[in-house]
Parts: C-alpha cells; structure tokens; sequence
C-alpha cells in the first residue's frame, strides 16, 4: 500500500519555508508585486490553472466553491490541464508538493481542488 503523497496549499505571498518540498505556483496569471527570486519556485505549472472565463465568473465568492470545484474538476479533463495534472502527481510520488497561489483566501482556491485530488 502506498502512502498518500503530501500536498500543502499556501499563499506564495508567504515566506518559503524548508518544510515546503517542490514549491509549484498553479495560478494561471503571475502574482502581483512579487519578484521571481522572492517566490522562491521549483516551477510554475499555469497550464493546470482555471480558464479565465471560470476564473472570472467564480471570483472568489465562497457560495460558489462548491460549483467552482465541480467545473473546475470538468476542466481539469482536457488535454493540456490533463497533463499538467498528472505532471503534478508525478512530483507527488517523489516528494512533498506545496501548491502556491496568490489568491486571499486559498482555502477556497484553486489549489485547495486540486490538492484535494492529488491526496486522492
């Protein structure tokens, strides 16, 4: 039996820390007024992000996680979110993943859904 793989979410806005393993940035757009060397990422994986269109009409409201998380998941099956997803998984298997993102509140982010299906 295999261990479920470690996956974190934090704000890339937080100090890095040597507890993060692979630090991946899943945002789709770069994060305000934060420079490269101060994010601190193994990569940026902005193909796994939501379409601009979900992005836009979620808005980070939190009545609308839930179906945010249904649609998003749907996306999450084409091709290019396919494989930058399983690219994610991959890092998984070989070590602790903390998935990054610049929104306020990333318990109702992105990141958080896909956390979630990488713990499996």
């Amino acid at each position: 039996m295999t261990a479920r793989p470690k996956v974190e979410v934090r704000r890339v806005y937080e100090d890095p820390s040597d507890r993060d393993g692979a630090r991946v940035l899943v945002d789709g757009i770069w994060p305000r007024g934060l420079s490269k060397e101060k994010a601190d990422l193994d990569e940026w994986c902005k193909a796994v992000a939501p379409s601009t269109d979900l992005r836009k009409w979620y808005a980070h409201d939190p009545d609308r996680f839930e179906e945010f998380g249904r649609r998003y998941r749907n996306e999450l099956a084409e091709s290019d979110r396919a494989e930058a997803l399983t690219h994610l998984r991959d890092l998984a298997k070989k070590r602790k993943l903390t998935l990054l993102t610049a929104t306020k509140r990333a318990d109702i982010s992105q990141a958080t859904v896909l956390a979630d299906l990488l713990r499996g």
